[in-house]
């Protein structure tokens, strides 16, 4: 298995679909995963450090389980099915839960889990950014530097799915 860090997330244009961008630790592999707004949103909020003056479900879900004695050990970014990414979540005591992987990934950044891919996953969904293009890894960092939250919660519906597989053509998704 290998480590994934969030690099974020962004809004995909022309058709205002939300992304969260996987990378794949110390390699060049980055997993998108089409997301929903609210979903969007509360990564967002997590890797901002926005504390909600009310729980947002995931701070929810995190309370839940601390209080309930169990934490969460690793989420697993599991298979793309039909265009469709699943995620399971991983606890201390072998359980075993079925997520999509924005709330496992929500999750993942609120009890500071690792999240993990099996180098199969990888294989099939990954997509290698050459050297050349890291000019534009350091422009999506610098777009989520001024992105803020609120910025997801306009516009409409997101999918109802994790939607991954083959990235809708466009200039602005980094390895197009």
């Amino acid at each position: 298995m290998k480590e994934l860090d969030v690099m974020g997330v962004r809004v995909e244009m022309p058709t205002n679909s939300p992304i969260v961008l996987l990378r794949e630790r110390g390699g060049q592999r980055y997993v998108p995963i089409w997301i929903g707004a609210p979903e969007a949103t509360a990564i967002a909020y997590a890797q901002q450090g926005v504390e909600p003056p009310r729980p947002l479900t995931h701070d929810l879900m995190a309370s839940i389980i601390s209080e309930l004695g169990r934490k969460v050990d690793t989420i697993h970014i599991t298979s793309l099915e039909d265009g469709i990414f699943y995620a399971e979540l991983h606890f201390d005591n072998g359980t075993v839960i079925s997520a999509r992987p924005s709330d496992a990934i929500a999750l993942a950044l609120r009890t500071a889990t690792q999240i993990l891919a099996s180098e199969e996953l990888l294989d099939e969904v990954g997509i290698t950014m050459a050297v050349e293009e890291e000019d534009e890894v350091e422009r999506f960092r610098e777009f989520l530097d001024q992105v803020s939250a609120e910025d997801f919660e306009a516009g409409p519906e997101g999918p109802a799915g994790e939607q991954g597989a083959s990235p809708p053509a466009g200039p602005d998704l980094p390895g197009q």
